[in-house]
């Protein structure tokens, strides 16, 4: 695999690039660049990034690569664009692409995590797991599944695609969009979580009467398993049991896998891209996940900034603007619409600045600034529109 240079927080170790000389994110040479084969979009709630990620593998697609897009995002916009009734735990073609082509498909947490046991396990005891109650709970709503699952459906798309020595014999490009808010890098802490929650003492507990030297079996671990059953009752405790034990003999390719998957993510083919709005809460949030990725050694490609408003092709300031608006009391329209003016050239000051505080802060961070549409993106004409513009053109 060739490597390719970083940008970012990491080119200042991996290419000496020099402060204030990154410019913009060069969105058609990453789509474009056959060596890369992952794009994670990641950013808090509400600033387009599934817009952007949908936006991306799109233009990607009709760039000649064949791409998938995973959202693990719950809302259904992604489908309405592409035209698609519904998204689910399987790859559905967009129709109407070319010259590449392009799936897209959102996260089943629970179906991901039965095709997990279903791997690792054999039929007997992947069906002993997958109808006991704990499995069911944990599957559905444990702190982290979503996370981890993620994680590991993004390996399942990877290795069916690049099974044969890098030379992609399905999908040459897979496009992420993350959950919101900082939960969105909670997928390279899910694997930790998860051997810490079957390492932990309570989990070892429930498995001492099962695994390990007949001396585990002591007064004092009956005399604790005793009093749970008094808590949890007999055959709760029974199937509590029987699920940590049959996970446990599955577990190690959980880890494992999640391991391969996590170094993935750390190679030069992927790609991370922060996104944001032109606002002070989001750009905060950027500067979290730029300095998380840049800790977590992770190739971050650039910031694209979201809605913005740019400057009119006007040279009347705000304060001018302002001062004119109130010199023509008998003419509300017109004093009506410098008032606008006024008030949007403020807005662009305002959002100007808080780019160039983060540039100042972050200034090895290529970054790109995409207008705010007159409406929403609800169609394929949109993506391609926010492509177009992602792309600077």
């Amino acid at each position: 695999m060739k490597s390719r240079p970083r940008v970012g927080p990491l080119a200042a170790h991996a290419n000496d690039a020099q402060a204030g000389d990154v410019g913009a994110v060069q969105v058609d040479r990453l789509l474009d660049d056959r060596d890369t084969h992952i794009i994670v979009c990641c950013g808090s709630g509400g600033v387009g990034k599934t817009t952007t990620s949908a936006a991306l593998a799109l233009r990607a697609a009709e760039r000649g690569r064949k791409v998938v897009v995973l959202t693990i995002d719950p809302a259904r916009r992604l489908a309405q664009a592409m035209g698609i009734d519904q998204l689910d735990n399987t790859p559905r073609p967009v129709p109407g692409i070319g010259p590449g082509t392009l799936d897209a498909m959102m996260l089943d947490m629970k179906r991901t995590f039965d095709e997990v046991v279903e791997s690792q396990a054999s039929p007997e005891k992947a069906q002993q797991i997958l109808t006991n109650p704990f499995y069911i709970a944990l599957s559905s709503s444990f702190a982290g599944t979503q996370e981890y699952m993620a994680m590991e459906k993004l390996g399942q798309l990877y290795r069916d695609s690049f099974a044969h020595d890098g030379d992609a014999s399905g999908y040459d490009l897979v496009v992420v969009d993350t959950p919101p808010s900082r939960s969105a890098l909670d997928f390279l802490d899910a694997p930790e979580r998860l051997s810490s929650f079957l390492d932990g003492r309570f989990i070892r507990l429930m498995l001492a009467p099962t695994k390990g030297p007949v001396r585990l079996m002591s007064a004092g671990i009956n005399l604790v398993t005793n009093a749970l059953k008094k808590v949890l009752g007999g055959q709760m405790l029974t199937d509590l049991q029987t699920f940590v034990t049959a996970l446990d003999t599955v577990f190690g390719g959980f880890r494992q896998r999640a391991q391969e998957t996590y170094a993935l993510l750390q190679a030069d083919e992927t790609a991370f891209l922060v996104i944001a709005a032109p606002e002070t809460d989001a750009l905060r949030e950027a500067a979290y996940f730029v300095e998380r990725l840049s800790g977590d050694r992770m190739p971050l490609q650039g910031l694209i900034i979201n809605r913005a408003t740019l400057p009119d092709d006007v040279s009347l300031t705000a304060s001018a603007a302002g001062a004119a608006s109130e010199r023509l009391p008998d003419a509300p329209l017109t004093a009506g619409l410098l008032r606008l003016h006024a008030d949007r050239a403020l807005l662009v000051e305002r959002q100007e600045q808080l780019r160039d505080r983060f540039a100042v802060a972050h200034p090895q961070v290529p970054t790109s600034v995409v207008p705010a549409l007159s409406g929403d993106v609800h169609d394929l004409t949109g993506l391609r529109e926010i492509g177009r513009l992602l792309a600077g053109a």
